[in-house]
């Protein structure tokens, strides 16, 4: 069943009604405007806060930016891309893919773009979701938050840092009209994002001063550019391309068993990192710096060929010491070593556990995804659905990240859950759809039953994978392939669900 996007008012506002509304325009709300398109849908709309689709890949256009799972892995099974130019693409090639497979299924005009969603609301009266945003009201019978994880930059709360008098600004808002060249620099941080930013910058800036809270794990890029054989056989040979993706994906598959299962298998990457460490870091000052205290997969595996060799130049330094104010001009640590700068980068991650946008979606008892994860943790079932928020769905909500292959996987699962949610509804005429609270307990209790295994609670570290009551809320614990089965189909038997009739006939979970 179809219906156009129509007009009516609510009130005195005019509004845009749609039968589904998805909010990002990311990898996984592009894939779902595409997936719902080729079910012949046209009553959806996708809001997007920024200019173009891509999320993360269109905003954080840093010097370096590239992706750490290969190329061949981290895009659509249904639009593989025979031209990647190298294994690890990097960020201007995504945008470029994400935008061309955008075009090629015809759904940019289902976007609505500098589009900021301000709030979302469930009418109990209507059993509607009413969307105020910076382009107007929207009501829908659906909405699905596509919005990823990390999309809202997290800035450090630092004495002074609002008075800093030279240039600042977070890596994932990168200033491209600021020239670093011949400049002091400072970067507070060393996650995926820096260790991409400090070698490309190395070089340029008079002085670099990398302000380091926890070592990370660093292991081989093994990164090259492909041939021009491979990529006429990558575009020729039929499934010479899936071959390699399915490689691609064993390989990186294996490793769940350390992450997940048996932490003590992590000691090999341990091993290879640490000769990786003594081989490219030569001062041994440096090395006990930069040297984890923690076992590796605890917090994210990073992969760089160039960091150790660029924080051992002359003109930067690693600081350990805490930051205790940033001045106007300076730095200023606890130990009363004060540093001058001209520019300070912050790439200090981002809200995962704590977006800000959860606090604009408030639910059927009128409280917001904030206060309802505030109470319980960040929880949802199957990643997907979450009691209290009927006829709302997620992509890439609660433990459904990943720390070893590429979440396009992941996100493709969570299509074919949703779509066949909302088809569903369509064939039995179903008004609502909420995630029994009984059934989401259970399963998130199955949930840290495996996550209690892991390295992530058993490495020693603390990470943005974990929520302030402890637990990880973030990640999935085991194989990539039993997530795909689990959400293989829409299983509506775990949902409570009203009918759309006169009498609006409460019927519970129907089969």
């Amino acid at each position: 069943m179809s219906r156009k996007v129509t007009d009516k008012a609510v009130g005195d506002r005019p509004v845009r009604r749609v039968k589904t509304i998805i909010i990002g325009g990311g990898f996984s709300g592009l894939g779902l405007a595409i997936r719902l398109s080729q079910q012949g849908r046209d009553d959806f709309l996708v809001l997007e806060r920024g200019d173009d689709v891509g999320g993360t890949w269109r905003d954080n256009t840093y010097p370096g930016a590239a992706c750490d799972v290969p190329s061949h892995l981290y895009s659509y099974s249904f639009a593989l891309n025979p031209n990647w130019s190298r294994s690890f693409s990097r960020q201007g090639e995504i945008q470029q893919y994400i935008r061309g497979v955008a075009e090629k299924y015809g759904v940019l005009d289902k976007h609505v773009f500098d589009c900021d969603v301000t709030g979302t609301r469930w009418n109990n009266d209507t059993s509607q979701w009413e969307i105020e945003s910076s382009k107007g009201s929207f009501v829908a019978d659906t909405v699905v938050s596509a919005v990823g994880a990390l999309c809202e930059p997290a800035l450090p709360d630092i004495k002074g840092i609002n008075d800093f008098q030279g240039e600042i600004f977070h890596s994932a808002r990168w200033n491209h009209d600021v020239d670093l060249a011949g400049k002091r620099v400072a970067i507070i941080g060393t996650g995926a994002s820096s260790i991409q930013i400090v070698p490309a910058i190395a070089g340029k800036v008079a002085h670099l001063d990398v302000y380091q809270r926890t070592a990370p794990w660093l292991l081989p890029r093994i990164d090259r550019p492909y041939t021009k054989v491979e990529r006429l056989a990558f575009k020729h040979v039929p499934g010479f391309q899936r071959l390699s993706r399915a490689a691609i994906y064993a390989a990186r598959e294996t490793q769940v068993v350390g992450l997940a299962k048996f932490p003590a298998l992590m000691q090999i990457f341990e091993v290879l990192a640490k000769a990786k460490l003594r081989q490219e870091v030569r001062d041994p000052q440096l090395r006990a710096k930069v040297t984890p205290n923690f076992r590796i997969g605890c917090k994210r595996m990073l992969i760089s060929n160039n960091y150790y060799p660029a924080i051992s130049r002359d003109n930067v330094d690693v600081v350990t010491d805490g930051i205790a104010e940033v001045r106007a001009n300076s730095i200023v640590t606890e130990d009363g070593t004060e540093r001058e700068i001209d520019a300070l980068i912050v790439a200090t991650g981002f809200h995962v556990t704590d977006s800000p946008t959860y606090e604009t979606i408030a639910g059927r008892d009128g409280r917001t995804l904030s206060e309802v994860f505030d109470e319980i943790g960040q929880q949802a079932y199957k990643g997907a659905a979450i009691a209290n928020f009927p006829n709302m769905f997620f992509l890439l909500g609660p433990n459904v990240g990943l720390g070893h292959t590429s979440m396009v996987y992941m996100i493709e699962s969570q299509l074919n859950y949703v779509a066949d949610a909302l088809a569903t509804v369509d064939r039995l005429g179903l008004k609502t759809v909420e995630v029994r609270r009984d059934v989401q307990d259970e399963y998130n209790a199955g949930l840290q039953r495996k996550l209690s295994k892991s390295v992530w609670l058993n490495g020693g570290c603390a990470s943005w994978y974990l929520d302030k009551h402890g637990n990880n809320t973030t990640l999935w614990p085991d194989f990539t392939f039993e997530f795909r089965r689990l959400t293989k189909n829409f299983d509506l038997s775990a949902y409570e669900t009203t009918k759309s009739s006169r009498a609006e006939m409460k019927v519970g979970a129907v089969q």
